[in-house]
This record gives structure tokens, sequence and C-alpha cells, in this order.
């Protein structure tokens, strides 16, 4: 039902109750046909079953199998490591779902626990949940509606409705039935809905929804029929686990199968083999994934930005789209006056003398909004705006309030569109302030105040003067006055607000923030696009769209009324040249992110409200705002920004793309390294050479140049040019750039030059041969860890003091190396034997060979680029 439409009248008809409400026995029925005006819940899995739910992944179930071969050859520390990794990682991804589903229940606690209603023609207090269709529900200032009415009565009342639609400004109610059939939400101003504030006034009004049925509900069902979204990490690491395990237990089959063909022992061979596969699953993989997450995690939160689940840091880095709320990320949420005009000219600032001083006295005075001790100004957002701008220009409210205190008000009425205050004048008899929309007090007033003295109203030129203001986005507001002798006998509208002399008009803005232009600048070098999503008005939205740069040439704009119009595919045709929404109810936030998801998009969406939670949930990377935000959309966020800031966002992606790039730097070390081990083993047979190293070699080469080294290129810092580069397609492989062929002839060059090393002191008769094999292979890693710290900047241009974590790592890699072949007591669990100053010399030249190589990769490729 379009309750809005309908008269008090027929709406009490519709319903069948009476403005005395209903009786205890249609309660009852009622309460029956209807249910509990609560919010139901879908089929929720358990704890429990969350948790097992986490061992499922390909790359976890091949880590449990790794342990379990582990285990049945005797490498118990290994078993241990692998399962500790295992379970942390159980642990970190338990807690974040379990926190997702944490939204639905914040939603309920939005809800009035209690319900002023009418009944049996006495009102009566009663819990919410039994409140009813056709109940009578009354408000008063500080009361929380209850379920959706259909307003009766509205003396002065104002509700708060940014939680469920975005409008930062408290709405003025009012009772005749509205004309228009596809109003939004926020413009249906003779309703008042479940879970908003009353901020002034009373009213009443006959229940026309509840639970499920309210506008809550029906946002509590988006967020149930919302699933979560994998991140892009989450998809590209599954089929990168499968594939990697895949490669590896094929390869350890050929190693095996070779070996005897070769008559080594069955037994040397399956723990070679087995060994092979151990060191051939980057075990440290998650806990490198999760620790870069959490250490990414932590200096975000010192840039404002609280990650609540930690797939979300490396989601920003591949950001395609940010689709923002307007009202305080990208604006400052604070009204200001922009623009004046005042004696036939409009300003920037107010000028003073004549005219512009009564014009900015009646901005002091006309306004309930006061200071307090602690330095800030409490009142409704435009009167503090005004207050404000007299304040800077030298009118300061409290001090002119002693020569002209106040005597009599007329309060702000939605259906007069203005309020009037009467002060004492000092130099005699009384002066009336009135303020009010354009319209209203240009058709009250006859005369208007200029330099030159009164002269008559010119009401055309006077309403383009307006529109000229309004056109940039200015909400603007018309101040007069009028002298009088003495108070009048009947204070009213009709006596009062009349024949007045018109002072000069006010453009209130909430202006853009000045590092929000600077982000969205940043956004579009990255290849990042900028939506702006709000429920305000289409042309304010344009103005600030414009301002901040979101919006240029052949960009549109489009309220949530179009929107509507539009099948989807008419709008999915549309969605990509779209910058700006306006007015928009929030099942459309939620086919706005769906709409880009569906083109491949990765999507950030911001929000503050209620009624932007299911879209939150839905997109890539939902963002809570911090100050002003609900616990609802904080619960379905996976980002919370401490300051509400859109710079913010734009510092996080930074850091996000920073994680990721770091990851790659681990895949392509660990990849490297470990194809080196197999191609060793995998190669030596057939160029009739012995096993090059015994299995505790493999798993200690494994343990050395996996973990350590690999945490420590987490701390990496920032490429330079990281926010002039696109963002990754999100179809874009692990192995993208070259990564694969890397990989595969980085693994290569180690193998031949550990193998070469075999043969050539194999030749030579050397006893030390395999001890140097064993040398070679692991310093060929840590040179290479040491060059794969960047995609093509030089390691020296770099400096090696930039990572110094990494440097401790190597540092301390080594002499562990070496005390494998130089302490006698390592010599026998290791099989090794002390080298000589000239072998040990002739080790770190040939491993050395490595990091030149890269260093010669990264060189051809900042030559190509040149290009």
């Amino acid at each position: 039902m379009n309750w809005h439409l309908m008269s008090v009248e027929a709406v009490v008809e519709a319903l069948n109750t009476s403005r005395q409400g209903i009786n205890a026995e249609e309660v009852r029925r009622r309460l029956a046909t209807h249910g509990p005006n609560m919010l139901t819940e879908g089929r929720r899995r358990s704890p429990l079953r969350m948790f097992l739910d986490q061992f499922t992944d390909f790359m976890i179930l091949v880590l449990l199998a790794a342990a379990v071969v582990s285990g049945l050859i005797g490498e118990a520390k290994d078993t241990i490591a692998i399962m500790v990794i295992v379970v942390l990682n159980a642990v970190i991804g338990f807690v974040q779902e379990y926190r997702a589903e944490r939204a639905l229940e914040a939603l309920k606690a939005m809800t009035a626990p209690t319900a002023m209603v009418f009944r049996d023609g006495a009102s009566v207090l009663i819990p919410a949940a039994e409140v009813v269709p056709g109940d009578i529900a009354l408000l008063e200032a500080g009361a929380m509606v209850p379920a959706d009415l259909r307003l009766l009565e509205a003396v002065q009342l104002r509700a708060d409705e940014a939680a469920l639609t975005g409008e930062s400004i408290p709405i003025a109610k009012v009772t005749e039935p509205l004309p228009e059939e596809a109003l939004a939400v926020g413009d249906r101003k003779n309703m008042a809905y479940r879970g908003t504030i009353v901020t002034y006034g009373r009213g009443s009004g006959v229940v026309v929804a509840t639970g499920m049925k309210t506008e809550f509900g029906k946002i509590a069902t988006l967020l149930q029929e919302t699933g979560d979204v994998r991140t892009p990490l989450q998809r590209r690491l599954a089929g990168f686990g499968r594939r990697l395990a895949l490669a590896a237990l094929a390869i350890c089959t050929i190693v095996f199968v070779a070996g005897i063909m070769r008559g080594e022992a069955p037994l040397l061979m399956f723990l070679t083999a087995v060994s092979l596969a151990v060191a051939a699953i980057p075990e440290a993989f998650p806990t490198v994934v999760t620790i870069s997450l959490a250490l990414g995690a932590r200096k975000m939160v010192q840039r404002r930005a609280l990650v609540r689940r930690l797939p979300a840091v490396e989601t920003l880095g591949s950001v395609t789209y940010i689709c923002s709320d307007k009202t305080g990320t990208l604006t400052m949420n604070r009204m200001r006056v922009e623009e004046f005009y005042c004696d036939t000219s409009i300003e920037r600032a107010p000028k003073s003398g004549g005219p512009w001083d009564r014009l900015l006295r009646a901005m002091a005075l006309s306004n309930d909004a006061r200071g307090n001790a602690a330095g800030t100004i409490a009142g409704d957002p435009t009167e503090v705006a005004l207050f404000t701008a007299a304040y800077e220009a030298g009118v300061d409210k409290p001090e002119v309030e002693k020569g002209y205190p106040r005597v009599a008000e007329i309060p702000f009425d939605s259906e007069r569109k203005c309020m009037t205050t009467m002060h004492r004048d000092p130099e005699g008899g009384f002066v009336s302030f009135t303020k009010g929309a354009i319209e209203v007090i240009l058709d009250r007033s006859t005369q208007m105040l200029t330099s030159s003295g009164l002269v008559e109203i010119q009401p055309e030129d006077l309403v383009n003067v307006s529109e000229r203001m309004a056109a940039d986005g200015l909400r603007v507001l018309a101040l007069g006055m009028r002298q009088w002798p003495t108070v009048p006998a009947m204070i009213t509208p009709e006596t009062v607000e009349r024949e007045l002399i018109l002072l000069g008009f006010v453009g209130i803005l909430d202006p853009p923030r000045e590092e929000a232009r600077e982000a969205v600048e940043m956004c579009r070098a990255a290849g990042i696009v900028p939506v702006m999503i709000t429920g305000d008005h289409p042309i304010t939205a344009m103005a600030i769209a414009k301002r901040l740069g979101i919006l240029r040439g052949g960009d549109a704009i489009l309220t949530g009324r179009e929107l509507a119009a539009l099948s989807q595919v008419e709008f999915d045709a549309r969605v990509e040249k779209i910058r700006v929404y306006a007015r928009v109810a929030p099942e459309q936030k939620l086919k706005i992110v769906r709409a880009l998801q569906a083109r491949g998009e990765i999507v950030a969406m911001t929000g503050d409200g209620v009624n932007d939670a299911p879209a939150l949930k839905q997109a890539d990377i939902g963002v809570a705002m911090g100050i002003a935000g609900t616990d609802v959309a904080k619960e379905a966020s996976s980002m919370i920004l401490l300051d509400d800031n859109f710079a913010t966002i734009v510092r996080a992606v930074r850091e996000g793309r920073r994680i990721y790039d770091n990851m790659r730097r681990f895949i392509k070390y660990a990849l490297a390294t470990n194809s080196g081990e197999i191609w060793t083993i995998f190669l030596a047979p057939f160029f009739g050479l012995p096993i090059p190293l015994v299995p505790i070699q493999i798993l200690w080469v494994n343990l050395v140049t996996d973990g350590l080294p690999g945490l420590a290129l987490a701390a990496e810092p920032e490429e330079r040019d990281i926010m002039q580069r696109s963002p990754r397609p999100p179809q874009e492989g692990v192995f993208a750039h070259g990564l694969g062929i890397h990989v595969i002839w980085i693994g290569l060059l180690m193998g031949a030059l550990t193998i070469g090393t075999q043969a050539w002191f194999l030749s030579l008769g050397s006893a030390h041969w395999q001890t140097m094999v064993f040398m070679v292979l692991s310093l060929s890693q840590l040179a290479n860890v040491l060059a794969v710290r960047s995609e093509r900047e030089s390691f020296f241009a770099q400096g090696p003091l930039s990572n110094k974590p990494l440097l401790v790592v190597v540092t301390l890699m080594f002499l562990l190396q070496l005390a494998t072949i130089y302490l006698p007591i390592l010599n026998g669990i290791f099989k090794t034997e002390p080298l000589s100053p000239s072998e040990l010399a002739v080790t770190l030249v040939i491993s050395s060979m490595v990091f030149f190589a890269v260093e010669a990769e990264k060189w051809w490729r900042r030559r190509l680029a040149r290009r």
C-alpha cells in the first residue's frame, strides 16, 4: 500500500481502526495474524560448523596431508609447525565469519524496546514487540519510532532519519497526503519509520507495518539474502594452491620412479620424494599472508582505518570503483554559509556597514543555536551555520542579545517554512526578524534594504538571484525584518510575518573536504573510478561532485526515480558512465554494487546508515563510518574509517597495493627457490649423478628459505609508482606479468648452478661435494631474496637498509647455514663436512650469480619500459 498517497481518514478506514486505537481482543487477533513486531533471522550456521568449514580449502588440505607425511617419516617438528599454521589460519577465518553474522543482531538492537500507544481510548506503555498494524502510536521528542507509521498529527514534528535514508538534516513532518506515487522513503514526509528518532515536537500515527514488513525489515531481508563475497586474494589463492599441489605431487612421483629405475634404494627414494613434496609446498605461505595482512591492518589503524576482516586489506589494492556516500565522507558534515546576497550583490564573504550589519544581526538573533563552555555550538545544523557565519563576521550572538533581548517568537513550522523572533530595539521600539524559504519571505516582503535606503521589491530579479545560488548546490534562505513601536497584542504568523523588509539571502552548503579533492585526483591517477551515492537532491550532489572532480564532461548523474524506471539490461549498459547517484533507496545501492560486480569490477562501498548495510555486505569491501556510522553498518563492513574521511580510503588503497605486491614477491621468491630444489633433485639422475642432497638437507633448505625471509619480504616498503598504475584486473592470476616465466628460469638457473657444482667437484674427486651442493643451493636462495624486492628497481637503487628486517634475516640465515657445516655437533645431523676458505669462496661466487641474473632481468625490464 502507498500509505503516503492516502488521506488520514482513508488510512484509518483501510486498517479498520480509529483515533482511539483498538481493543485488547483485536490486538490478540492481529498479533496472531501479523506476528510480533520483531526482526526475524534466517537459518544460521553454528559456531562449530563455521570453524570446521575453515578446513575445506584445498591449500589447507594439502598442508594437512604434508603434516601427516612429515609425521610418518619422523619429522615431528615439521608436523607441529604445519599444524600450528593451519589452526591459526582457521581461527582467523572463523573470527571473521562470526563477526560478519552480527550485522543482523546490531540491526535488531536499533529498535525501540517500548512504545506508547492508544488502546481502548487510553495511552499505555507496551513492549514494542507487541505493536500491531492499526495501533495508534504516540511520538514525542527523544522517542524512537516503534514501527512504520502514517502520521495523524504532527505538531512541529521533526525526525532524524539519517540511519535509514542518509539525510543529514532532521525531516519536518506533515500529515497531508502527498501527490506523487514513486517518492523515495526520505521524501515521504507524512510517514515515520521504525528505528528513526524524533528530534523535535510531538505527534501521533497509525501503525501501517510491523516486523519484517517495515523499511528496517526490508533491509534485514536484504542482509540475509546477501551472501559473503570472496576477496580477489581468496579467489587467486584457491586456484594457485590447487595447481601448485598437483604439480609438486606429479614431480615427486617422477623423482621416486626415476630413482627406482636407476637402482637407488626404495626407502631412500621414498624419503627423498616425500621430503621434496614437503619442500615443494610453501607451507609458510598462509603465515606470510596472514602476517602481511595483520601488519597492514596495524599500519592502517595508524592511518585512521580499522580493518575488521583481514582479507579486506589486500582487496583494497584491487579496487576499481569506490562508491562513496557524500555527507561526512566527501564533505565536512558541517553546514557552512558559502554565499551572501545583500545590497544587490552576491559575495563569498560578508561586507560591513549598512544592510550587511542588519543581515548579520538577523542571522545571529533569529536563531536557536547556542555556544557552550567547550567551544562547540549546539543546535540545528542550518542554524549553527548562520550562528558561525555571523560570529566569524564579528557579530557574537550572546553580546548582541544583551542589546536585543528576545521578547517573543513564532517557532519554525514545516507548513509555513519560516520562523520569527521579536526583540527589544535599543534605539526604541521592537524589531522582528523572520527567516525561511525564499518563496515564503519574498511573498511576505514589500521592500528591500539597500545602502541607498528602502527600495520596492523586484520578485523576478530576486528569484533569478536565488536560482543562480541554488544552481551551485546551495540551500538558499531569505531573511527579513520589521520595526514595531510596541509588541503586537497577538503574536501570530498572520499579524507578524507580513509587510517585511527583505535583508538578503544566504546560501548554505555542507562543503567538500579539501583532502577529498586531492584523494579523487589520486584515484583517477591510480585508475580507480570514484562514484558518489547520496540521499541528497541532484542539484546539491552535482555541485559537490563537480567541485571534487568526480563529475566531468561526459559523465552522467542518475536519480533514484530514474534508476527505478530502468530495466536491469538498460542499467547494466549505462552503469559505467554514471558518476553520481542522488535520492537512492537502500535496495538501489545494492543494485548499483551488483551491476558493477557483474561487469567484473572490484567495488568498495562506503556507508554509515542502516540503509547502507546490505550494500556494504555485498561490496567486495564495505567501508563504514566510525564517527557517524551505525552499529549495523559497522558490523556489515570490512573496514571502518575512524575519521569518516574519503582520503583515508585512498591511503588504505595504497597500503593494500603494497601488501599485494609483497605477497607476489613472496610467491615469486618461494616458488623460484622451491623449484630450484625440485630441478636439482629431478635432473641430477639424468646426468648420471647421485642424489645431490639427503632428506634432512632438503628439509633444512626448505625451513631456512621459506619462512623468515618470506616474512621479512612482508615489510618491504611501497614502490614509488604504486599509485600511478591501474588496478589489477579482477581476473588477473597470481602468475601475471611474467612471474611464472621468472619462477621457471630462476629455478632452472639454481638447479643448473647446483648440479654444475656437484658435477665439477665430483670430477675433481672432492670429498666435500655434497656439502658444496648444500651450500650453493642454500646461498642461492638468500641471493634471490635480496634481488626480488622489486619488480624493476635495482637493489642498489633501493638501498640495503630500506628493508632492515630482511637484511637481519638474511644475515641470520647465512650464519645458521655456516653453523651446519662448521659446528661438529651439526655435521653428524646434516651429513656435512667443514669447507676450506677457498671452497667457501667458490660457493659464494656461484650462488651470487642468481642475484646478478635477477638484477639483469630487472635492468632489461626498465629498458623496455623506457622504450
